[in-house]
């Protein structure tokens, strides 16, 4: 539990509520989380990955071609990078306002949400009920689904391929910072009403506690890569996906001009017609599905 909870795991989250809101909508098979990228103006090579964020190394080390691709590359590009002093923990440990959890959680709930946070660096009682249900969910996915070891130290898939890219000695870019993530993550539900926030922590915390694994079809969808990236079809959502992907296609633009980038961001945002495997073929960049199974 202390390992697991010695860095708050918010960063990612949205991307993953996103995966659940299409989780629903996707039949087609496409087998694969790999595209590679070219360009008539150029000779680069570079690769479009998509993440989720509950997986790990087991996933990324079972893809043919994913670690050559990444080796082959000089720059990675992930939605945000680690650093010192501005991490979730830290901009949460630096509020002033607390949130009374009492009006959100009954006592067992509540009881419960102080023992796994005991050893965690994180002051609970500072984060928000988005952020505190964003991480009860990636718990649930990590541990429930995944049955990932607590006492572990094993890394999410993105923060993986970022220590595999240091190792590789590839420069890493951040699309975005913790706080602009974390402040998204609040925004997008902005206005929930209560009730709301406190029936959403009741189910997950139970989930998590009785391993309910009835919510975890999402994780086998991507495992198995068992998705359509419906290209041709809309966005729903405007803050999440759209502004978001048209922002980051702008600084992915701009480096893929003068390096080979592996470019590691959440699966959301390559799907739909403002996703950024449609952005780059407007940009008339050619992307070509990689094989990794």
């Amino acid at each position: 539990m202390v390992a697991l909870l010695k860095a708050l795991k918010l960063l990612g989250l949205i991307s993953i509520f996103s995966l659940q809101q299409l989780f629903a909508q996707q039949k087609n098979i496409t087998g694969t989380v790999l595209f590679k990228i070219t360009s008539s103006h150029n000779n680069n090579i570079s690769y479009l990955f998509g993440t989720h964020h509950a997986f790990g190394q087991p996933f990324f080390d079972s893809l043919l071609n994913a670690s050559e691709c990444l080796a082959n590359c000089d720059l990675l590009i992930k939605e945000n990078l680690n650093i010192p002093g501005h991490l979730a923990e830290d901009i949460i440990n630096k509020r002033n306002n607390v949130t009374r959890w009492n009006k959100f959680l009954n006592k067992s709930d509540l009881a419960y949400i102080k023992s796994i946070f005991s050893s965690s660096p994180t002051d609970f009682n500072k984060m928000t009920p988005p952020e505190m249900y964003a991480f009860l969910n990636r718990y649930y996915k990590e541990q429930v689904c995944l049955s990932k070891n607590t006492k572990g130290t094993q890394q999410s898939l993105d923060n993986f391929i970022g220590s595999k890219a240091e190792l590789l000695n590839l420069k890493l870019i951040g699309l975005e910072t913790t706080e602009e993530q974390i402040e998204l993550l609040n925004k997008d539900v902005e206005g929930m009403p209560r009730k709301v926030h406190k029936k959403r922590l009741s189910r997950i915390i139970e989930n998590i506690k009785t391993e309910n694994t009835s919510g975890c079809a999402e994780i086998d969808w991507y495992k198995t890569m068992d998705f359509d990236y419906k290209l041709d079809h809309p966005c729903t959502n405007e803050l999440v996906l759209t502004a978001r992907n048209n922002e980051w296609v702008s600084a992915i633009r701009d480096h893929l001009q003068e390096n080979n980038c592996f470019i590691a961001v959440g699966l959301s945002h390559l799907m739909f017609e403002c996703g950024l495997i449609r952005l780059l073929e407007d940009m008339e960049y050619t992307i070509t599905p990689v094989n990794v199974k």
